[in-house]
């Protein structure tokens, strides 16, 4: 027995919600794990990304149970913002945003490589594509669940 259209894609629009959950949880935790267990000092705008970020790992479970696809109007602008002060960190620590707009002028500067896996993942990196692979996800449950 097959499931009616409106269903199957209530049911894809939850999974892909469900996905964003998941990396929002994930990138929380590791956001958490860096400062608090492996002593790493966030800078200005490491602290601006978690601002975006530690919301949506509360507010997506929230339109998960009942499915919610409202849900998408509230996080898609946390992650749609969160990438871009993600953007504006990666492109500061290539070099291409002069060091005179740098917005970390106390404590650990925004420019400086902390960490550093195979040679090219950062931080901001990963937080870059968190929060791209979630604004995506939110756009494809907004578009499924809209159907």
């Amino acid at each position: 027995m097959e499931l009616p259209a409106r269903t199957r894609n209530e049911s894809t629009a939850w999974m892909l919600a469900f996905g964003a959950w998941l990396i929002a949880s994930v990138s929380t935790l590791g956001a958490l794990f860096f400062g608090e267990v492996m002593h790493l000092p966030p800078c200005v705008l490491c602290w601006y990304q978690r601002i975006f970020m530690f919301p949506l790992a509360l507010i997506l479970p929230m339109g998960l149970f009942p499915f919610d696809r409202k849900v998408v109007r509230y996080a898609l602008p946390l992650a749609v913002l969160g990438g871009l002060f993600a953007a504006f960190h990666l492109l500061l620590l290539a070099g291409v945003i002069p060091e005179n707009v740098q917005p970390c002028t106390q404590g650990v500067p925004c420019s400086e490589t902390v960490t550093e896996w195979f040679g090219f993942v950062t931080i901001p990196l990963l937080s870059a594509a968190a929060f791209s692979i979630i604004t995506a996800l939110l756009i494809a449950t907004h578009l499924r669940g809209s159907k």
